[in-house]
């Protein structure tokens, strides 16, 4: 045991290199440099993307250090992170926390399904990809996009 305790204190803390700041995607809204709270919803996804958005706010990825936050409420949030086609089912509850999320806000579209549908695109009860049920302004590609594709997306927002 106390060899494990010794090869901790040795080795530190290990993280993903952080990389240059990316340049600014869109403009933050105000009061978002530097901090961004963040409410993810699963519009209807194969849980893909949820696997990877655990693993960049994991400790290995830290999206944290960024200044990115998942909240729990709507109310508290400055972006929405929409992951998967939005379904029949999920469109109303989606139209309902973009309309309680106060302004100025981004949404941002993170996987294929909900940028282009993916491989649900001919599914019964599928009613689109995110940006034709809300506006969209940032779009993170990949089935699902890795850790640091996310990372990079919310650094882009926040500018750190």
């Amino acid at each position: 045991m106390w060899g494990w305790i010794r090869k901790a204190v040795r080795t530190g803390r290990v993280v993903e290199p952080a990389g240059g700041a990316p340049g600014a995607v869109i403009e933050s809204p105000a009061g978002v440099a530097g901090s961004l709270q963040i409410r993810h919803i699963d519009a209807g996804s194969c849980n893909g993307c949820e696997v990877e958005i655990s693993g960049a706010f994991g400790p290995v990825y830290d999206a944290e250090r960024f200044g990115a936050r998942l909240v729990a409420s709507p109310r508290h949030a400055d972006a929405l992170l929409v992951t998967g086609v939005v379904t029949r089912n999920m469109e109303e509850p989606l139209l309902n926390t973009v309309a309680a999320t106060p302004q100025p806000r981004v949404v941002i579209a993170c996987g294929d399904c909900a940028l282009n549908r993916g491989v649900f695109a001919e599914a019964y009860g599928v009613r689109g990809a995110v940006n034709e049920v809300v506006p969209v302004d940032i779009g993170i590609p990949g089935c699902p996009p890795t850790p640091s594709d996310i990372i990079a997306a919310l650094r882009s927002v926040t500018g750190t």
